[in-house]
């Protein structure tokens, strides 16, 4: 059953949402050569703890994995595409990174990613990037009401295809509110103008994975939660929580304004 947020409701899931825009900002901030992931993931649960947040991933048991998520966030490096542990592997010159984070505050969940190169990056991987933020914007641009979910899917995987990505078969957004993961489910390719129609009070995760080798293969990894390239071609996520309006795609998870500058 796929539940309808009135505009409160919305409101109070933009709370959550700020909150991970602010655990992936301070992520950002701190990610440089010799960091460790480890290191990452405390900043980021820092950042959810003073909020008076809720980790979305901490302890998750999804019905894939064998045991819970032992981190607040999901850290991929390189081949890794998504779910990646947060471990001791410290950052190194050139890293393509994509970090995924969900809290939860007062009931509401909001989930997001990033990616984003350390130090000197190669331009191959900086396409890679922009393309799925592009990617990004454009599955957000689709999620108005009376659009299909299939639009959505079709806005992010033409693009994706368009460059000659890969994508991973089986993984994309999803639902979102009370629970983490809520129907429906958001392929990163679809048909346009077919699937479900999009509602006011929709709220969706939209997330794009693009491995730069166009292979749509993936294995996972003796943990059984990181998902690898099959060619160790490199990989990037993002994701915004979007909610469907009246007025337009309602981004819940986008940064925060910086504060205007005062008069002199």
């Amino acid at each position: 059953m796929i539940e309808l947020k009135s505009p409160g409701e919305l409101d109070a899931m933009r709370a959550a949402g700020l909150v991970v825009a602010d655990a992936l900002t301070a992520v950002r901030e701190h990610a440089r050569v010799g960091v460790s992931l480890l290191e990452l993931d405390e900043i980021a649960h820092g950042v959810i703890r003073d909020a008076g947040a809720g980790s979305s991933f901490l302890h998750y048991l999804p019905p894939f994995a064998p045991t819970p998520f032992p981190g607040v966030i999901c850290a991929s490096v390189n081949d890794l595409i998504v779910h990646g542990i947060p471990d001791g592997y410290r950052l190194r010159d050139g890293d393509l990174v994509s970090i995924d984070c969900g809290a939860h505050l007062d009931g509401w969940h909001g989930d997001s990613a990033i990616s984003f190169v350390v130090g000197s990056a190669d331009p191959a991987d900086l396409l890679l990037v922009d393309t799925a933020r592009r990617a990004l914007d454009a599955g957000i641009a689709a999620a108005v009401p009376g659009a299909r979910l299939g639009d959505v899917s079709h806005a992010v995987g033409a693009i994706g295809r368009a460059a000659g990505y890969g994508m991973p078969a089986d993984f994309g957004g999803h639902g979102i509110g009370r629970a983490m993961h809520e129907p429906p489910g958001v392929p990163n390719e679809g048909v346009p103008g077919r699937g479900l129609t999009l509602r006011p009070g929709m709220a969706i995760a939209i997330e794009p994975m693009f491995h730069a080798g166009g292979r749509d293969a993936y294995y996972a990894a003796e943990d059984g939660w990181a998902l690898h390239t099959v060619d160790g071609s490199r990989a990037a996520h993002v994701e915004h929580t979007v909610a469907v309006t009246e007025d337009g795609p309602r981004v819940l998870t986008a940064l925060r304004r910086p504060a205007a500058p005062r008069p002199s």
